[in-house]
């Protein structure tokens, strides 16, 4: 099966790349945008991975997605990264996980631009490009920490960026790359140690979140039920390698529920 996902995924990224990122229109919320891309990228997506598992659907961000039920599910994402790609930064990748009964059975998120596949299945671990990778055991002191700003929630602003500046002072460093699923694909194979952003769809997230589990690290849902996928709302996400997960919990967690007014500990 995996194999077979890897192959219609490299055939989408072909068609991710050929016409540019043209086509721009704005969706709902701030710097909410979408390419043809996007959509052709899913369009193919949709169909191939349907025709791969007879039932199952897809579950997009470029769609109109009905109310799902416990059976077969593709969440995907055909273009995580949209801004960078726009801005021809070649920092984005093709996010798709599949689900049974609201659990992830597998998850593959593909970077183009660096030709690197990042897979997992439960079970099983994860591994880039075939071989076998697992989170980081870096000290808490010396991580670097990578995070997103959910452009399209204003209130989140402050919070965002008061977590990101006591993890700067506390950790190591900070990076905002702008796709949360290269974020956790590079947090599964030790590139990173920390990962947060307070509000993600399961699109953004479902793939990483099993790459992140398989290679051994920490990843938690902090307003929404960690037991089974959400389908109904966006969620914020925290990750991290074991060695960080509890301090790095502890800030963004805590700046989360005060909304950027607190002090800090």
């Amino acid at each position: 099966m995996l194999k077979h996902m890897e192959a219609i995924v490299r055939k989408a990224s072909r068609v991710m790349l050929e016409g540019g990122a043209g086509g721009v229109s704005q969706k709902e919320g701030h710097a909410n945008f979408v390419t043809e891309a996007d959509k052709r990228t899913q369009d193919l997506l949709e169909r191939e991975l349907t025709a791969l598992l007879p039932g199952s659907v897809l579950y997009g961000e470029e769609k109109e997605n009905r109310a799902l039920g416990p059976g077969l599910t593709w969440v995907v994402d055909p273009i995580d990264g949209t801004y960078n790609f726009m801005r021809g930064m070649n920092h984005s990748a093709i996010s798709v996980a599949l689900a049974e009964d609201y659990q992830l059975l597998l998850g593959l998120v593909f970077d183009p631009f660096r030709g690197e596949m990042f897979t997992a299945r439960a079970g099983k671990g994860t591994r880039r490009n075939g071989e076998p990778v697992r989170c980081a055991e870096v000290p808490f002191g010396r991580a670097l920490a990578l995070f997103g700003t959910s452009p399209y929630e204003s209130g989140l602003v402050r919070p965002t960026f008061r977590a990101a500046e006591e993890l700067m002072r506390k950790a190591a460093d900070i990076r905002r790359s702008g796709s949360a699923a290269l974020d956790l694909a590079y947090l599964a194979c030790g590139r990173a140690d920390i990962f947060f952003e307070y509000s993600l769809s399961p699109w953004d997230y479902a793939a990483g979140k099993i790459l992140v589990a398989e290679a051994g690290g920490v990843f938690r849902l902090l307003d929404a039920d960690n037991a089974r996928l959400d389908f109904t709302k966006p969620a914020a996400v925290f990750a991290a390698s074991k060695a960080c997960a509890e301090q790095a919990e502890e800030i963004v967690s805590r700046w989360f529920r005060a909304g950027g007014e607190v002090q800090e500990c």
